[in-house]
């Protein structure tokens, strides 16, 4: 049976809800829808792990938020990054899991009152296949699912980490404790969020 062919009326008249931060998250990345799937990149050591839990505490403003924690687990440079962020200011917002399998994933966000936004840290240590996480955004079209990405030489880590960064509407390229937004809202691309401003002193010979 062949899909419905929508007419730009129906297009147009189409809603959604919008993340509504202020400028200093707009800005780099623009009005951005709050089920959107997001890609964020960056090589070790570049600042990713920061801006992730930076973004995540932003998120709990309008929703909880699920970090799977694949890669690092609980381990001590997270509860740094727990520390540093002050997540304590949004405990009953944010929740962290080590190791679900995917099945256990999908029940997880089966559950009522399951988090409105999902971040998979990483996307190469989850294990997921690329079309598991297409069936993950058609079964939960209500979610925002952010992924971070493992890096080598500049590229994404893997053909399937390829392919899901240009199936994201946002995509995030972290360097030098900057992230950079090549997605498909920004209308300031030339713009970056800052991460930590001694690191990009540092980072630039600067002191």
């Amino acid at each position: 049976m062949a899909r419905r062919a929508y007419s730009p009326k129906e297009v147009l008249a189409k809603k959604y809800k919008i993340l509504p931060w202020g400028p200093e998250w707009s800005v780099p990345f623009g009005e951005v829808p709050e089920n959107e799937t997001w890609f964020i990149s960056g090589s070790s050591s570049s600042g990713k792990s920061s801006f992730v839990m930076q973004l995540a505490k932003e998120l709990c403003k309008y929703g909880t938020v699920l970090y799977q924690s694949y890669e690092e687990g609980v381990g001590m440079s997270f509860q740094k990054r727990i520390k540093q962020e002050k997540m304590n200011e949004v405990q009953g917002r944010f929740r962290t899991v080590v190791g679900d399998s995917y099945d256990e994933f999908v029940e997880r966000l089966r559950r009522p009152k399951s988090a409105k936004f999902v971040i998979v840290d990483s996307f190469q240590e989850s294990h997921f296949t690329y079309e598991e996480v297409e069936e993950l955004i058609k079964r939960f079209p209500r979610k925002g699912f952010i992924f971070i990405s493992q890096e080598h030489k500049g590229l994404p880590s893997g053909r399937a980490a390829g392919r899901l960064k240009y199936k994201a509407g946002i995509k995030i390229r972290v360097s030098g404790y900057k992230a950079y937004c090549q997605g498909r809202f920004t209308t300031n691309p030339e713009t970056c969020f800052t991460i930590w401003e001694e690191g990009i002193l540092r980072t630039s010979n600067d002191i």
